[in-house]
């Protein structure tokens, strides 16, 4: 277990538009406002088209990471939440965020996973708190199949 004491920044509320590209608003986002790191409490959206982490086929190795994605259309989601954290070397925001969401036309059936990509159907709001210090860091963890883990530098 690793934690540490965060010191909070700014506190902004994000409104994505339709048809919004949901990762690429997120990064205009942070690149407009100098954010670098920090969290997504939650967030509510309406999505046309969402990929999330999961598979149908048979697992090989159950305790090994999944990255094939499922591909879902015309959703309402709940974003579980989520962190930024900053890449140096790309000077690029690596977000993390899981969401839950229900397919309309399919008496709302669920799906819950890691976020991959999205397009906005007629909104996302979210509250984005911004994170001062410690540097939060995402570096891949070699004796677990290399998945990206949150570090605090």
């Amino acid at each position: 277990m690793r934690s540490h004491e965060l010191t909070l920044g700014r506190s902004f509320g994000v409104v994505f538009d339709h048809g919004d590209d949901f990762y690429t608003a997120l990064a205009d986002f942070c690149r407009t406002h100098n954010l670098r790191q920090g969290y997504i409490p939650s967030f509510i959206a309406g999505f046309s088209s969402v990929d999330i982490v999961g598979t149908c086929d048979k697992l090989d190795n159950p305790a090994a990471p999944v990255w094939t994605r499922v591909h879902l259309t015309n959703v309402e989601a709940f974003g579980g939440g989520g962190t930024l954290a900053y890449d140096p070397e790309t000077d690029t925001v690596l977000p993390h965020i899981h969401i839950a969401v229900g397919l309309k036309e399919q008496s709302a059936t669920g799906y819950t996973s890691h976020l991959l990509a999205a397009t906005v159907q007629f909104l996302t709001e979210m509250l984005v708190i911004e994170v001062t210090s410690p540097s939060m860091t995402r570096r891949p963890q070699p004796d677990l199949f290399d998945v990206p883990l949150l570090r605090f530098d």
